[in-house]
């Protein structure tokens, strides 16, 4: 059975207080609101890890995770995280590849296969990231720029450890510019992505992979984002920064 999965990545937000304030508000209206049987995944900066870790633990249904982790298992990496280091702090997820490591920090797929395999040596879970520029979406080669994405840094996995991998395809393009992919185009993809999946793990565990929307989610376009076939939940960015909108996205089930 797929996963329902909505999952928060803060990025570079909120004080430490702010962060407890708004996981503390998250905590209480999933409490009392959602009833569905969904994983809620909370991606604040690593100094709020400890704390937030603290106040999620004993409800149901939230998770944590963490927003980044080395591709090294340890030594003189200044400023770095380690997988263990998150584990050891009760991480359960962490999120591989988002468009912006890739971006700002020149991350590869090399890089991220190595990423992958530390993840899941400390026993969490990757949500590994992949998507496509404007430029390549109106080049009209995004189906495969993305299936190489996953292919270059996940196929190397032994059917095991790769079903334990969740994805979340990021248009890129509509991440941040106001621009949103329609149910119709974010369907296709996620086809694609799953089709892909099929071709080299088969159709079991293509199916029972939760492939995660991560392109500007917000309350208004969720339930229509949510319903599409092969759609399983999301990876959001600002719209979990408040806890009103990340309740009512993860109720859009």
């Amino acid at each position: 059975m797929r996963k329902k999965i909505v999952a928060g990545n803060w990025k570079m937000n909120n004080t430490l207080d702010e962060g407890l304030k708004l996981t503390s508000e998250i905590v209480n209206m999933v409490s009392d609101e959602v009833r569905g049987d969904v994983h809620i995944v909370l991606a604040p900066p690593f100094i709020h890890l400890t704390q937030v870790k603290k106040l999620i633990s004993g409800v149901d249904k939230v998770y944590l995770g963490a927003q980044n982790c080395n591709d090294n298992a340890q030594g003189a990496y200044t400023g770095e995280v380690s997988a263990a280091m998150l584990a050891s702090v009760g991480a359960e997820y962490v999120i591989i590849g988002h468009s912006e490591r890739r971006e700002y920090f020149n991350e590869n797929h090399k890089q991220l296969a190595q990423k992958v395999d530390l993840a899941l040596e400390n026993n969490l879970t990757p949500i590994f990231c992949c998507g496509e520029s404007l430029e390549v979406r109106e080049n009209g080669l995004y189906k495969e720029y993305v299936c190489n994405q996953i292919g270059d840094s996940l196929f190397h996995l032994h059917d095991d450890k790769f079903s334990k991998i969740v994805i979340a395809y990021e248009p890129i393009w509509a991440i941040g510019t106001g621009k949103t992919a329609s149910s119709d185009q974010a369907q296709e993809m996620h086809a694609t992505i799953r089709e892909f999946i099929a071709e080299r793990y088969g159709g079991e565990i293509s199916e029972n992979m939760s492939i995660l929307y991560g392109g500007s989610c917000k309350p208004d376009n969720a339930k229509e984002l949510f319903a599409c076939k092969d759609v399983d939940g999301g990876l959001i960015g600002g719209a979990s920064l408040k806890s009103r909108d990340f309740t009512d996205i993860i109720k859009s089930f």
